[in-house]
């Protein structure tokens, strides 16, 4: 999917700086779950947050939407610092602002029937009883690819991935600008995941949706994903567009995650050394490149400094003291010659 054509100067919807998110331990230790993240979504795409479970990507994206106070840095959503906001202030924000959760069942009052659960949400959108909110309680279940009939059952009579649309439709009840998919196929069957897959392309279009999609398999957001920011340990690795990411990735851990996800052809040979070993504690992480403990590539100086996350080109950046070499602007292209200038 390509992002909708927009002016060079046009600000990011949302522009993150310098996410960090600690949380106390045992023993006055601190769990370093997300340091120092930036990245920007910009206005109509959609952008991948991928990284195996313990990279931090999930509590990435719920302190964006403050489900869980950050412990430093910037969430620039449209100029505004919701970081900066009182909790008053950011309940003025709840309705742009909405999550998909992971677990499409546990996230669903299991008392309650689905045109309650999705009219809870009407409610805050300043929809009254009646026959209006029961209209559009049937839209946003249709949008969905289910019936308003759907709307007089209980969760335990649907499928896991009914249950994730019905999901989506709550978030999409309040007409939010921005939407955090937390990782809303990884409990779902293969052939499920792409049909809500598709959906979320389709509803993006249809609405013109912004959306940060958490997955921990670069295959899943392949397809979707406009850009891509790679996560390990609560540090970007890399991140750029898809295209470049895939093609072309420079970080080691980049390219091991492409050497573990399926591939269709069974000819087809793997270009990439996967990855070994178990991801190391947020209470200790490794000095200077948290990825050097598992790296087939580390060096004596990896453990030295962290890393910084440099342009390469193409907006395509890396955190690789052996990888950040700068390329080729990709984006200029002698059409003549069909070469990068």
């Amino acid at each position: 999917m390509s992002a909708p054509a927009t002016s060079v100067e046009e600000k990011p919807l949302l522009s993150v700086q310098g996410l960090t998110k600690h949380f106390p331990a045992r023993g006055g230790r601190i769990v370093h779950a997300v340091e120092d993240v930036s990245f920007d979504i910009p206005r109509g795409s959609t952008v991948g947050l991928v990284g195996e479970s313990g990279s931090g990507k999930t509590t990435a994206g719920r302190a964006l939407l403050r489900l869980i106070e950050p412990t430093g840095g910037k969430a620039l959503f449209e100029g505004v610092d919701l970081f900066s906001l009182s909790q008053r202030e950011m309940r003025g924000y709840r309705q742009r602002l909405q999550i998909v959760f992971q677990d499409p069942f546990s996230s669903l009052n299991p008392r309650m029937r689905i045109g309650g659960i999705i009219g809870e949400a009407l409610s805050t959108a300043g929809y009254p009883r009646g026959r209006r909110r029961a209209e559009r309680i049937g839209e946003l279940l249709t949008l969905v690819g289910l019936s308003p009939d759907h709307a007089g059952r209980y969760p335990h009579e649907f499928s896991g991935g009914q249950r994730q649309r019905i999901g989506i439709a709550r978030a999409l009840a309040v007409e939010p600008q921005f939407i955090v998919a937390d990782e809303p196929v990884s409990a779902l069957d293969v052939s499920v995941q792409a049909q809500v897959l598709n959906l979320f392309g389709d509803l993006q279009k249809k609405l013109g949706l912004t959306l940060l999609f958490i997955a921990h398999d670069l295959s899943v957001v392949e397809y979707l994903c406009d850009e891509v920011v790679v996560m390990y340990l609560g540090r970007v690795m890399e991140r750029g567009p898809s295209r470049l990411v895939y093609a072309a990735p420079r970080h080691p851990y980049t390219k091991a995650l492409l050497a573990t996800a399926p591939v269709p052809d069974p000819t087809r040979r793997r270009t990439h050394t996967p990855l070994h070993g178990d991801i190391p504690s947020p209470i200790a992480p490794p000095s200077g490149c948290v990825f050097r403990t598992r790296c087939p590539e580390a060096i004596a100086a990896c453990a030295q400094a962290v890393p910084p996350v440099e342009h390469v080109g193409g907006g395509h950046y890396v955190a690789c003291i052996r990888h950040n070499e700068k390329l080729p602007d990709l984006n200029r292209v002698d059409h003549r010659q069909g070469a990068a200038l």
